[in-house]
């Protein structure tokens, strides 16, 4: 293999890296631009992961495992709405305990990850009980062909087919939302509310804004896009095989990601495709370097959590305040001391 064609390999391969990255730090973004700091993303992306795996387990199980009894709308609706279904749920109780019982936010959203990854290890594994095999993995790949459907032209434009035409469709619809998202914050009225929120509760209210609900829904969206980070490492990264704990500290990442894009959606997408190279770089150093023994190689896997100390480093000396977080991140509001 020429040098020019591990170049492409590697470029093509490293972006669904960053995917679920730059789910999980859009709905982070979302959410934080409304004051609200959601520890709880690793978890929420975890249950999006299996929320989508049981709906599909389900719909694959009802048509008796045969792919060419399954209606592609529905192999990938169903799994979506599944994920969906599952983050948001996960969302209105992270907003039930910090916006209306006014919990502290640090506290609950690491109880919510914990939480997150209980419940969906305790589903995948009585799914895999379910299925007659010795292998701890649920397999899904009938869904996840649906799910990886490219353009049937992408491999006749070569390297830039490869690059930039060869992604599944979720992958896209990564980078539209997190799109779609900047206009909304920077161009839209309710953006302009929303940061209002996120910046000062108390003047928002005074200005007529209904601050809880800027706060639900800004918490229960971010918390819905962020669920699709987890749905998609299952059924395109992971080619529909799910299996406890193989998600790993991706929603982790997703929250240094908000602070590197400085909480701007269209840097996030920057960001998560730098992170996906950085956590590519072992599976192709030895084209480039000749380390001998695998135990060098290992070292390459230290990057990105280099890189993340690096960001928090150089961000809290950051003095700009457009570089700064919401005013009132993390703080509870109480409409009485208004």
């Amino acid at each position: 293999m020429g040098l020019w064609n591990i170049i492409v390999a590697y470029i093509s391969s490293s972006i669904p890296l960053g995917i679920p990255l730059l789910y999980g730090s859009t709905g982070e973004i979302v959410t934080e631009k409304s004051g609200h700091l959601n520890l709880g993303i690793p978890g929420i992306m975890y249950v999006g992961a299996i929320s989508g795996v049981i709906g599909a387990f389900l719909y694959e199980m009802s048509c008796g495992n045969v792919k060419e009894n399954m209606v592609p709308a529905l192999a990938i609706l169903i799994p979506l709405l599944c994920a969906i279904a599952g983050s948001v749920l996960m969302g209105l109780i992270y907003s039930f305990l910090t916006v209306t019982l006014r919990a502290n936010q640090n506290v609950t959203g690491l109880a919510l990850t914990t939480f997150g990854i209980g419940i969906g290890n305790f589903f995948g594994g009585s799914l895999t009980k379910l299925v007659d095999t010795d292998l701890p993995n649920i397999i899904l790949t009938k869904t996840s062909d649906f799910y990886c459907v490219t353009l049937p032209f992408a491999d006749k434009l070569g390297w830039f087919g490869q690059i930039f035409l060869s992604h599944d469709f979720l992958t896209y619809a990564a980078i539209v939302i997190a799109v779609a998202a900047s206009i909304v914050l920077n161009r839209t009225r309710v953006g302009l509310n929303l940061r209002a929120v996120g910046e000062n509760p108390a003047t928002a209210d005074a200005a007529g804004i209904n601050v809880i609900r800027y706060k639900y829904v800004a918490t229960c969206i971010g918390s819905a896009i962020a669920g699709l980070g987890g749905l998609q490492y299952v059924m395109a990264y992971a080619s529909g095989v799910w299996s406890n704990n193989a998600f790993g500290d991706r929603g982790w990442m997703a929250i240094a990601l908000v602070i590197f894009a400085l909480w701007k959606p269209t840097m996030a997408i920057v960001g998560s495709f730098l992170f996906g190279a950085l956590c590519n770089v072992y599976n192709y150093v030895h084209h480039f370097f000749r380390l001998g023994h695998t135990a060098n190689r290992e070292l390459f896997n230290l990057l990105p959590y280099i890189v993340t100390l690096l960001v928090l480093i150089i961000t809290s000396m950051r003095k700009k305040r457009e570089h700064q977080p919401p005013q009132s991140l993390g703080l509870s509001y109480f409409r009485e001391e208004r």
